[in-house]
């Protein structure tokens, strides 16, 4: 039972604005003309305005923007939620909520509460940051995603389960597509180190003159445009945990120089500082070259390549695992069919032989990109990939085509000039690649500047060229 409340009308008030700063939201109370009658002292915090400022006048004069709530909702008598607002001199972001007033059916004014969202905008921003960290520094694949029954696939799957158990430097070497970066991430979540950090490095992306920056980090103010507080490099961020180097092959003698003390000594030196750090990092080291091969020509260090060497495991490339084609297929369409929301459920006989015919110098990933290309080509209706799917690898007739080394074959119907020229261009890209020649060389053989090749190398590693 709810006891009356008697006495004269400054009792009231008093009583009500001592339990509307009980309240922890900022509240305002507006009478029928709209005009503000009471603010809680929440209120006067988050909008940076005293009561000489807002009672007596009306409701929307801490609006900085649009309408008042409360007056929205004496106007139009009816409440109203969460509708965005600015408020204050500083134009804080809020969500204001307003309900009209009612005393034996008169409309006496409204009641509106603020909720601050700039303080939940900023912790989102932080979270969203932090994910991205943990997107960066946690290895996202295990064994079982590396998928296979060939005996060589099988060999390097038992291999990289052997030496997860220790801490001991691995070197991936396979061509580009094979998926090496699958089997880092594998030796890193079957090892010790499982819970630590696992940082991802391609080494060709890296500008050479910040190289040993963003291995090695540096103090603050220690060169121009340096940050005040000085930056963790990669050996600081993987501490504990593992350094996945993709493509070493690419750093320069000096870099390679730098590492080599670094894997012997585990302890690093910020650029600016004189005091060595030591670091507890496994490295894993990837190539799509043959390294005693460059370390004869002298583009890498023998005794780096015998640091790197102690556990080397070959990852075939699809041409000699060919019987894993079907089980890669199947799960290549289950994932595409879930990203692109369609219903295959099969690839015919003949696409199949086309499939196991074709030679792949892109490996499993030109794989995924002929049958993603097929899938998002196919009409709606259709549930089985069949060879008229495949014009990559299948000529108007129907006939395999076998593309000869240094051949391209690119598909006019439908695409623009500018298509035409994307196309052309990412398949130069990928035919020098594969061929493990030089920057240098290939701007060479190219006829353009290096700048101008890494331009488009960039544009390859943010998969907006070569996909």
């Amino acid at each position: 039972m709810i006891p009356s409340l008697k006495g004269d009308a400054e009792y009231m008030i008093e009583l009500l604005k001592n339990i509307i700063e009980m309240i922890p939201d900022a509240v305002m109370v507006a009478d029928k003309n709209g005009n503000c009658i009471m603010v809680n002292q929440a209120y006067k915090n988050l909008s940076g305005l005293s009561e000489e400022d807002v009672i007596g006048k009306p409701a929307n004069t801490d609006i900085a923007e649009e309408d008042s709530v409360l007056i929205k909702s004496i106007r139009e008598g009816k409440e109203f939620f969460n509708l965005l607002r600015r408020v204050g001199p500083d134009k804080r972001e809020v969500l204001c909520s307003a309900k009209p007033i009612y005393i034996k059916g008169e409309l006496v004014g409204s009641v509106g509460v603020m909720h601050d969202i700039s303080e939940i905008k900023r912790m989102s921003r932080e979270l969203e940051h932090k994910n991205m960290m943990l997107r960066t520094l946690e290895s996202k694949y295990t064994l079982e995603d590396i998928l296979g029954n060939s005996e060589k696939i099988l060999k390097a799957k038992e291999e990289a389960k052997a030496c997860a158990r220790v801490s001991a430097t691995v070197l991936l070497v396979g061509e580009s597509g094979t998926g090496k970066e699958l089997f880092a991430h594998a030796i890193h979540n079957m090892s010790p180190r499982a819970n630590g950090p696992f940082v991802r490095v391609n080494c060709a992306a890296i500008n050479k003159e910040l190289l040993e920056s963003e291995l090695f980090g540096y103090e603050g103010g220690a060169f121009t445009g340096s940050l005040r507080q000085g930056k963790k490099g990669y050996f600081e961020q993987a501490d504990c945990g593992t350094l996945f180097l993709d493509e070493i092959s690419e750093f320069s003698l000096s870099a390679q120089a730098k590492l080599l003390r670094v894997l012997q000594e585990q302890e690093i030196m910020r650029i600016g500082s004189t005091v060595p750090k030591k670091v507890d990092v496994r490295v894993i080291a990837a190539t799509n070259r043959n390294l005693e091969e460059e370390v004869r020509r002298g583009n890498f260090r023998q005794d780096l390549y015998y640091r790197l060497n102690v556990v080397k495991i070959t990852i075939p490339p699809l041409r000699e695992r060919k019987e894993d084609i079907p089980l890669l297929c199947s799960n290549i369409i289950k994932r595409y069919n879930q990203k692109y929301g369609r219903g295959i459920n099969s690839i015919s006989k003949r696409a199949l032989e086309i499939l196991m015919a074709y030679d792949w110098p892109g490996n499993v990933r030109e794989l995924e990109n002929v049958i993603s290309r097929a899938i998002i080509n196919m009409d709606i209706s259709e549930k089985e990939i069949r060879p008229e799917h495949l014009p990559e690898l299948v000529d108007n007739h129907g006939a395999f085509k076998q593309i000869g080394d240094g051949d391209i074959v690119i598909s006019l119907k439908g695409k623009t000039w500018n298509q035409v020229k994307r196309e052309f261009e990412k398949e130069v890209l990928k035919f020098f690649l594969k061929h493990k020649k030089s920057k240098t060389e290939i701007a060479r053989q190219l006829g353009i500047t290096r700048r101008s090749l890494y331009k488009k190398l960039k544009l390859l590693e943010e998969n907006q060229i070569i996909e």
